[in-house]
């Protein structure tokens, strides 16, 4: 299947099913699932403490912080040094942080938000690599509570959200009652350390 470019209002999305081979994939996903030490934190919600609604890891060259929580990154292994390479390739950046969110199950989810912090960049370029079980996502108009596109990410697929996408957008991936194994998306980000405020 060729790469979908879509045609939304004020967003630059590029979607390639098949970015990777299933073997890859498969391969890729089984050493990660086993090597990565993965962390549960917790973020305070209308006065509250709460575990985020699944597992994650923050590999890179800086820290990085949001839903204030800030994570200290852990070293690039040779295994994501390669595939690092490859999505760089793919997106025309070169990135210098990768966040992995393990969804165990299709309860585990990632609400409504938009990957605009400062340090991102006043268009920040986020390319999503999706491995595991096929999930949907979501996007909306910010500001609108209605769900304005729809894209299921399948095992393999890389996303590539640039331009003013997150300006304008808010994505999730919602929880949902149908069985799900388990999936991992890698999500590609280039820091701007100086931009913190």
């Amino acid at each position: 299947m060729p790469a979908l470019t879509f045609d939304l209002p004020d967003a630059d999305l590029h979607y390639d099913a098949d970015f990777v081979s299933i073997a890859e994939a498969d391969r890729w996903l089984e050493r990660l699932l086993a090597e990565t030490p993965w962390e549960q934190p917790r973020v305070r919600l209308y006065g509250r403490e709460h575990p985020v609604p699944r597992l994650l890891a923050w590999y890179g060259d800086v820290d990085y912080r949001y839903s204030g929580v800030t994570h200290r990154p852990l070293p690039w292994t040779p295994l994501l040094g390669d595939i690092r390479e490859r999505v760089e390739r793919a997106a025309g950046q070169r990135f210098n942080g990768l966040l992995i969110n393990h969804y165990r199950d299709g309860q585990d989810a990632m609400g409504w938000h938009s990957d605009d912090e400062t340090e991102l960049g006043p268009e920040p370029l986020i390319a999503s690599l999706s491995l595991g079980g096929a999930r949907r996502f979501d996007l909306r108009r910010k500001g609108s509570q209605r769900i304005g596109h729809s894209l299921t990410l399948a095992h393999g697929s890389l996303l590539v959200m640039g331009g003013r996408t997150q300006h304008h957008w808010q994505h999730q991936i919602a929880r949902t009652r149908k069985p799900c194994p388990p999936r991992l998306n890698l999500t590609f980000r280039l820091i701007h350390p100086r931009a913190r405020t």
